[in-house]
């Protein structure tokens, strides 16, 4: 008999992740259904379970006036459907989806923490809600070292709920890139072709720690007026002091981009690559350090989240202290200049990124699953 696998995600309109776990799980041991929290019955997550032939449920959740009504929803769809596991990803998914499984007397409740500090950093008052929920799931899945130790040093919970499984990618996505991918993306996004291109992706928050980069980059374009800044992801709460910085900047030396599909094109578009939080625990993982290294891109780093684990300065990377803008300038001055060192930190970078594929995710998730059972 197949086991009965619901994951249940919230506000998530496409998720690379949970398309590959639907093409790779292994459909004759488990059962696998979704259930998506989310303003819209139609997302690119339903269309893709559709296509594939994966139940599909919808929980209308538009704000968090809604939590209550879409836990009751949950639970009566739990207590049919009658699943073995149940697997939570994200706050609200969490919050949700846990507490309606343990209601519904789900005995096997995953969690997957996908966030570090920010609640003991920035919103103390949903440490209680962490709190809640991981009592009420029978294992959590850290994505890096550095959760696992907020979970156990910092929240107490049990060492024994906490597994460790790092995030995973399919390394195909990032290779095989054509000259006219990237083409299409610079002419689309109005890339200059003929500068040096320093890129960053990220969303305009204070962790991200883009108040220090900005800065950088100015400093260094004033001396090397050759190059381009681009700031994808570029949105969010932080936005007006961003704005602000950028205003600082000569006229077209930075291209914002709020959103780009061809993500692996993207990078590839890059000179260079920067990523730089503000401490050690703004990131839980940070998936970004893994698709630079894939994208053979050379990079300056801080190092936050899975960086902790695997990024080396001068090996595989230049790191960079925090909340240092001297730093970064330093380091862009030596690493274009240094076309031996670029190379060999994209050697590194590459083989680095190895080590974080999709099937061994996948692999330490079904045993994750089957020690349950």
């Amino acid at each position: 008999m197949k086991v009965k696998l619901i994951y249940i995600v919230c506000n998530i309109d496409k998720a690379n992740e949970f398309e590959w776990l639907i093409d790779s799980l292994n459909h004759t041991k488990y059962e696998l259904s979704f259930v998506s929290i989310h303003t819209h019955q139609e997302t690119a997550l339903s269309v893709y379970c559709a296509e594939h032939k994966i139940p599909f449920y919808h929980i209308h959740y538009a704000s968090k006036k809604n939590i209550l009504r879409a836990i009751f929803q949950l639970y009566k769809l739990l207590r049919t459907l009658k699943p073995s596991i149940v697997h939570a990803h994200l706050f609200e998914g969490g919050l949700i989806g846990i507490t309606a499984a343990w209601l519904a007397k789900i005995k096997h409740r995953i969690y997957t923490r996908h966030y570090s500090n920010y609640h003991h950093k920035y919103f103390p008052n949903g440490l209680k809600y962490d709190k809640w929920i991981n009592s009420k799931s029978t294992h959590i899945v850290s994505i890096s070292k550095l959760v696992s130790s907020i979970l156990i040093d910092k929240e107490r919970v049990n060492p024994a709920k906490v597994s460790l499984i790092h995030h995973g990618l399919k390394f195909d996505t990032f290779q095989h890139i054509d000259q006219s991918r990237i083409d299409v993306v610079k002419e689309k996004h109005h890339i200059p072709a003929n500068k040096t291109i320093i890129g960053v992706v990220s969303r305009y928050i204070e962790l991200k720690g883009l108040q220090y980069i900005i800065p950088a980059f100015k400093k260094y374009n004033q001396e090397n007026p050759n190059s381009h800044l681009v700031l994808a992801n570029a949105k969010g709460d932080y936005a007006g002091v961003v704005h602000q910085l950028l205003q600082t900047l000569p006229k077209d030396s930075c291209t914002e981009i709020e959103f780009e599909n061809d993500n692996a094109a993207l990078f590839k578009s890059f000179d260079v690559f920067i990523h730089a939080p503000i401490d050690n625990e703004s990131e839980a993982f940070g998936q970004i350090y893994i698709e630079a290294f894939l994208a053979e891109v050379p990079c300056i780093f801080s190092l936050s989240g899975v960086a902790n684990e695997i990024v080396e300065d001068g090996v595989n990377a230049l790191v960079v202290p925090y909340q240092n803008s001297e730093a970064i300038y330093n380091s862009l001055i030596e690493l274009v200049k240094d076309a031996d060192l670029q190379q060999k930190l994209v050697q590194n970078g590459k083989q680095t990124a190895s080590r974080f594929t999709f099937d061994r995710k996948l692999k330490d998730s079904e045993s994750l699953y089957s020690s349950l059972l």
